[in-house]
């Protein structure tokens, strides 16, 4: 296997959640971060050869060659790290870079549909609280001797998400500590 090159450094690209000034993390983390940039640039470096020296003479074969041998050499470095690794990548970030979509996108994706389905059920705690509230007054007025059994609106308030009558739950009215 040919040497690896030298490692040429690449600002991140624009959507790329490292900013010019932050250091990778060391050990192999930031190696492996160092490789993939590595890889990335040769692959580029290989690119533009190509196109490049493709409308030139024929004895283009060279540099292809030398561009070729360079990613190569990032593969096997790859190769050689991931058995030291311990992460794992999700089955659908692979198939969003397969289908030409970034990760990031993804990301902020999941983050939007946690936030939205938490406002969903937030809602749903709070209807249900409403409706016990509704549920306990209208017991209250329609069979007066469970006042001292069901516990009133601010009583339920006041004991925050466990359910009111459940055997944590306890209230204190005047002076008198019920269960």
């Amino acid at each position: 296997m040919p040497p690896r090159p030298s490692l040429v450094v690449l600002p991140p690209a624009p959507d790329s959640p490292r900013s010019a000034q932050s250091l990778p993390p060391t050990g192999i983390q930031g190696d492996l971060e160092q490789d993939l940039m590595g890889l990335a640039n040769a692959l580029y470096n290989l690119g533009t050869t190509v196109v490049n020296d493709s409308t030139k003479d024929p004895g283009i074969g060279k540099q292809v060659g030398l561009r070729v041998n360079e990613v190569v050499g990032y593969l096997g470095g790859l190769d050689d790290m991931a058995s030291h690794l311990t992460t794992r990548v999700p089955m659908q970030i692979l198939t969003d870079i397969d289908n030409g979509r970034n990760p990031m996108h993804l990301t902020k994706d999941r983050l939007e549909r946690a936030a939205t389905e938490n406002q969903f059920m937030n809602a749903k705690i709070k209807a249900i609280e409403s409706y016990r509230t509704q549920l306990n007054e209208a017991l209250v007025r329609t069979f007066p001797d469970l006042a001292e059994v069901i516990p009133s609106a601010n009583e339920v308030r006041s004991q925050g998400p466990v359910a009111a009558g459940s055997a944590e739950s306890t209230s204190v009215t005047n002076g008198e500590h019920r269960t």
